[in-house]
């Protein structure tokens, strides 16, 4: 067998996280504001649209024969829990070095959701310490040595207001190690729908689906 046919080998850690994923739609919605800022600031290292994803844990990296521990649990809670009803809102910065659109809807269900999320990588026998939740989709990353476009990137964002999204399924992603100016690329480890009418949905059933 020559290296060309050889089986790519199965890396022994991988990054990951667990995260919600806006619908096609609400995602267009968004590019389509963005426009001015792809035009204006295309040196900046822009996020492909099909990886925006909002982050409930991100675990870091993973011994890869210790991520199948996380399907059971996590398809479990997704069983338990029905959609929650977000949308994107504004833009706003990390540090000057992150751009980032703002998450409104039913936040407080959201973060009940991550608080649950991350109980169930406990209970799993994975380490997590992570930081506390701050909604937000990434858009962008500055270059090094050029921050002025971030800034300047957030005004386009100012008074946008997405349209609202049933959170339809809770993803296990897989992220590669970009080096360089190469952005990074996410995949989808596995996903469970959110089919059940306990405590994230049920609470937004409560406030009346706002």
């Amino acid at each position: 067998m020559n290296d060309s046919t050889r089986p790519a080998a199965t890396p022994a850690t991988i990054r990951v996280f667990i995260a919600l994923a806006p619908p096609d739609d609400a995602k267009d919605e968004l590019a389509r504001a963005l426009a001015p800022a792809y035009a204006a600031y295309p040196g900046m290292r822009w996020n492909r649209i099909e990886d925006w994803h909002v982050t409930l844990a991100f675990l870091g990296e993973l011994p890869a024969a210790v991520v199948p521990r996380l399907y059971a649990p996590l398809a479990e809670l997704a069983a338990e829990r029905g959609p929650l009803e977000l949308s994107l809102r504004g833009g706003g910065q990390f540090d000057s070095r992150v751009l980032w659109s703002g998450i409104a809807g039913d936040v407080p269900g959201l973060h009940r959701l991550a608080d649950d999320v991350r109980e169930r990588v406990k209970e799993a026998g994975i380490a997590y310490e992570g930081r506390p939740l701050r909604p937000h989709l990434t858009l962008a990353r500055a270059r090094r040595g050029d921050l002025a476009g971030v800034p300047a990137a957030v005004g386009v964002l100012d008074g946008f207001e997405g349209r609202p999204w049933p959170t339809a399924r809770l993803h296990l992603v897989g992220s590669d190690d970009a080096r360089g100016p190469a952005p990074v690329r996410y995949r989808d480890i596995d996903s469970w729908p959110f089919t059940g009418t306990g405590a994230a949905g049920g609470a937004q059933a409560a406030a009346g689906g706002t």
